[in-house]
């Protein structure tokens, strides 16, 4: 129970959305126009058309599981709880793996939490000052399977992440899609940890923080931004505010950290 609101302080997680903030590859970005003006109809109207995987957005279940439950099924209490904030930006290299091991050894992280992870992609988000799409999407780090399994023993109630995916890019389709960087992070991975990209992501791992989770409702959003970098490594409650989509596979959605300080 919250006590004196005026004490509690507000961090908004999410990255500013409009048509200029990229999609994941390959999906509809956001299209936006007015079809009415205040100096001619009396009022401003829009009407946008745009994916559900632009900017912050909730992947739901729905996204990987036909009988995934969609959006507007989520519970309240399954968006809004007490959780933490990760800073990996440490250990951030392109195309680098982290392990539940990295998280535990960073912060107090409980059973049932909800659990957002800083890997230091968000600097080269939409909107930062050191932008690059194709760094923010293509080369963030991302997690093995040992992760998935790890995040399932925990029941988190959702995972959040500052990149374009809870996965590694390249155990998604754009390891089809980038060659040159496939082969770069091959390199970096023989290198690293003596393991090429096909023996640390082989072909039945394909996408695991969705395909093995989402069929037990542990979901994530990703794109995470804002004020990520002001609570660092802080417990606070945070919630995660999508549409109430009956039917919606994911759904953009707002992020914020509530710190009673």
């Amino acid at each position: 129970m919250v006590k004196n609101w005026d004490k509690v302080k507000m961090y908004d997680l999410t990255q500013p959305l409009s048509h200029l903030t990229p999609p994941w590859p390959t999906y509809e970005p956001l299209q936006i126009k007015f079809f009415k003006r205040l100096s001619s109809n009396g009022a401003n109207g829009q009407v946008i058309t745009t994916s559900n995987h632009v900017g912050t957005h909730l992947d739901g279940s729905l996204h990987f599981c036909t009988n995934g439950r969609d959006i507007g099924a989520i519970p309240l209490t399954d968006l809004v709880g007490p959780g933490v904030v990760v800073d990996l930006s440490d250990i951030y290299h392109d195309y680098g793996v982290y392990t539940s091991k990295d998280i535990m050894e960073r912060a107090d992280v409980r059973k049932g939490d909800i659990l957002i992870i800083h890997t230091g992609a968000f600097k080269y988000g939409f909107a930062q000052p050191e932008a690059d799409e194709v760094r923010y999407m293509v080369k963030h780090p991302g997690p093995t399977r040992e992760f998935a399994k790890w995040c399932f023993n925990m029941k988190f109630k959702w995972l959040g992440v500052d990149a374009g995916s809870a996965d590694h890019p390249m155990n998604t389709k754009i390891r089809e899609w980038c060659p040159k960087q496939a082969a770069e992070c091959d390199k970096y991975m023989l290198e690293k940890y003596g393991k090429g990209l096909e023996e640390i992501f082989p072909p039945d791992h394909y996408q695991l923080m969705h395909v093995d989770l989402f069929p037990h409702d542990i979901i994530h959003v990703e794109n995470i931004a804002g004020e990520v970098q002001k609570v660092l490594g802080k417990r606070l409650i945070i919630g995660c505010y999508p549409w109430r989509f009956e039917g919606g596979e994911s759904s953009i959605c707002r992020v914020v950290a509530y710190d009673e300080e």
